[in-house]
């Protein structure tokens, strides 16, 4: 008999098309604060939340680390490298991670400090099931079977649209048709965080998504209530991360709150703004002893910051329609361009918009230069690659700069979704693209700076992008008290901060691309939603304005530096010959021209792409490949090689790796008893016209008697009958045997 030592609870949700997801508790990793398995189909992930029991002095925010990781084991698979165990974290693993990070994070009470680790594991692995959209879930069911005070629960779905319909959760397999796919966290009554990419949608079809994933948000929601209540999970821990003191608080408000209205109505740049608002925090503090401050001044600066400084900056956007810089609220700042910045690079462009800048690059390489992954449910390579960085003095602070950050790598992701659909790719374009955007100035979305410079980059190196994209990043202060409300278009760093809802749009003039959105405040309605989008969509025209004013169209040709690519396509029984034995073949033609050769077979034919310095190098490369492929016609003539002499005639090399015989009554009209006599040797070049193909052999015969004129009176000799078989009458009919003697 089976012995249990545990006592799973299950919950299951149904999906579109037949499908469900069960969420089951109680039967792993019951040492966690909260552990859940959630499963659809043979897909598994293992979610655990583990949190401080409180919170480390001086802490004043809340500490979430969210790891999200797949088991190669997970596929049936040996994770490639010496170490042959899995590494640090994968872009594709922080980019999920970060996924449910931005939808718990806001969930969390304001006061509650203690660190918190949300752990989600792929353990089992269907290769047609995208994993990523089970993650959010599985991290808000682990929380709420736990006892950490948490405002959900959430859940998270993937929806695209497939011929015209939304689509919850689709297969890898599905996603080949689609034309939006977008990641959407939300709780039962709101709309959390928005991601993904577009190929060229309107805002009411975004919209409509968000809509149609919401709906399905909502029963997982109900889902982890019922399983949170009947756990008895619905109380949660008690906790005190905070100390108060709420008369200098109000001492705080009373006394400084008019003259940081003041500050925040004077239209002075980031830093100025910034250093009044910590004079007037200073000047107020100087009051205490250093004794009074130990205690005090962690409260002066909450206090002063949440209750003064961002109040009063959201309240002169309400009352007076204007912003901390001066602008009206759907004014963009200025900005201003340059291509061709960087003499030496294929491509380059400075993209400046108000305090935020972006210095963007793009280097054109071969298929070897293109990314490789190999990851638990994807593999391959990736011809197109962004890459983003955000050094410390681009917002003037004096921090060394240790490794790519997880921020880094989430804004690139998101600037290569809005770039990536109207880059040419596969057969349009033979070169590995890489775009890097080096953030040299920031007060304000440097990922939309990135995409609006990787655009004009792009165009600056020759790349035949299909249309220009431009990038806007939107902002919304709302006041639930006196409904109002307000919509911030191109917003600045401290606006990001203080507001309701920050959220990028990028696109085309003729829709949508990419986003990214994260919404702060509950009850945001669609009809605001709507609102913000429009003035998103006359905000991303008019900077495509100002980018078509630098550059409107790629170049005509690449740099006279960059070196060329050429590609052809050959049927796939050729591909085995242009590489030759070992490679012998490839190898020699790179070695002999100075380039470089890359192919490719696909289902239907093979791609070759030549890669080299000049014309004259690709030429020659492109010369002995066409050689290696073409087939032999009868009656065309060739300039061959001779390779051997026997005694019958030569063999003629008439294209790379084709020969053929050169037979000794055809050299000459007169008659040749030996091949001495021809005075032909190996090496010589003979020009020879194909008369022949045996159909059955497949050898071919030359003649160069065909290409000499005839001699005068020449008549052509007659054959010899052939000699008849002894068994045989003339007329080819069998003879009667005689009779066989015993």
């Amino acid at each position: 008999m089976e012995n249990k030592l545990y006592n799973a609870v299950q919950k299951f949700i149904p999906l579109e098309g037949g499908r469900e997801i069960m969420i089951e508790t109680g039967k792993l990793a019951k040492q966690a604060d909260g552990s859940v398995v959630v499963k659809q189909g043979d897909t598994m992930l293992l979610a655990t939340v583990v949190a401080a029991k409180d919170a480390k002095e001086g802490t004043d925010f809340m500490p979430l680390q969210v790891e999200y990781k797949e088991k190669f084991a997970a596929a049936g698979r040996i994770p490639g490298g010496f170490m042959k165990r899995e590494g640090k974290a994968s872009d594709n693993e922080i980019l999920v991670a970060r996924l449910i990070d931005r939808a718990l994070r806001p969930l969390f009470p304001a006061d509650y400090h203690a660190e918190v680790f949300v752990t989600v594991n792929l353990i089992s692995a269907d290769k047609n099931i995208q994993a990523d959209a089970l993650a959010g879930l599985a991290a808000s069911a682990a929380l709420a079977v736990s006892d950490i005070p948490f405002g959900g629960p959430i859940s998270e779905v993937r929806v695209a649209r497939i011929n015209g319909e939304y689509c919850i959760n689709p297969t890898f397999s599905q996603m080949a048709e689609c034309d939006l796919d977008i990641m959407v966290a939300g709780t039962i009554d709101n709309i959390l965080m928005v991601e993904g990419e577009m190929k060229e949608v309107s805002e009411e079809v975004m919209l409509g998504a968000i809509k149609y994933a919401h709906e399905a948000i909502k029963p997982q929601c109900a889902a982890q209530i019922e399983l949170m209540k009947e756990l008895g999970k619905d109380v949660k821990r008690e906790y005190c991360h905070e100390t108060n003191d709420e008369e200098l608080r109000q001492t705080i408000i009373t006394e400084l709150y008019d003259k940081a209205y003041a500050i925040a109505t004077s239209g002075t740049m980031k830093h100025e703004r910034s250093e009044a608002f910590e004079a007037l925090e200073a000047e107020f503090a100087s009051r205490y002893t250093e004794e009074e401050l130990e205690e005090k001044a962690p409260l002066i600066h909450k206090y002063f910051h949440d209750d003064v400084q961002k109040k009063a900056m959201r309240n002169m956007i309400l009352d007076e329609g204007k912003r901390l810089d001066g602008r009206r609220t759907d004014e963009i700042r200025p900005i201003w361009c340059e291509t061709n910045y960087l003499p030496c690079a294929h491509g380059s462009a400075i993209f400046t918009r108000g305090e935020t800048q972006s210095l963007s690059t793009v280097t054109l390489g071969t298929k070897l230069d293109e990314k490789m992954y190999d990851e638990v449910l994807i593999q391959g390579s990736e011809q197109f690659s962004l890459h983003y960085n955000f050094p410390p003095f681009s917002t003037g602070e004096a921090r060394p700069s240790r490794g790519v950050s997880r921020r880094e790598i989430g804004h690139g992701h998101l600037a290569l979704r809005a770039l990536k659909p109207m880059v040419p790719l596969g057969e349009e374009n033979p070169y590995t693209v890489r775009v890097v955007s080096d953030i040299l100035e920031s007060n304000g979305s440097s990922s939309m700076a990135t995409v609006c410079a990787g655009c004009m980059a792009l165009m600056d190196a020759g790349v035949k992008l299909k249309k220009p994209v431009s990038g806007i990043a939107m902002g919304l202060i709302s006041d639930s008290a006196t409904g109002r409300w307000a919509v911030l278009s191109d917003i600045l760093g401290d606006e990001d901060h203080l507001g309701d809802m920050d959220f990028k749009v990028t696109g085309t003039r003729d829709g949508i691309t990419a986003t990214q959105m994260d919404i702060k405040v509950d009850g945001l309605s669609y009809e605001v939603l709507a609102t913000a989008l429009e003035q998103a969509r006359q905000g991303r025209l008019h900077i495509l304005d100002k980018i078509c004013e630098t550059i409107a169209e790629p170049r005509e040709d690449y740099k006279p530096f960059v070196p060329r690519i050429e590609q052809i396509f050959i049927d796939k029984d050729f591909i085995g010959a242009v590489i030759g034995p070992g490679g012998k073949v490839i190898q020699e033609i790179q070695k002999t021209t100075g380039t470089t050769i890359t192919i490719t077979e696909t289902e239907n034919y093979g791609v070759v792409d030549v890669f080299g310095p000049d014309k004259a190098a690709i030429d020659a490369a492109m010369s002995r490949i066409k050689g290696i492929v073409a087939v032999p016609e009868v009656g065309e003539q060739y300039n061959g090689v001779i390779k051997s002499i026997v005694a019958f005639g030569a063999f003629v090399e008439i294209l790379p790796g084709k020969e053929a015989l050169l037979h000794i009554s055809e050299i000459d009209y007169k008659r040749f008893e030996t091949m001495e006599e021809t005075g032909l040797k190996e090496g010589d070049t003979i020009d020879v016209k194909l008369i022949g193909l045996d159909s059955k052999t497949g050898k071919l015969k030359l003649s160069h008697k065909a290409l000499l004129p005839k001699p005068e009176g020449w008549v052509e000799p007659e054959r010899k009958p052939r000699a008849e078989h002894p068994e045989r009458k003339g007329n080819g009919e069998r003879r009667e045997r005689r009779p066989r003697k015993e």
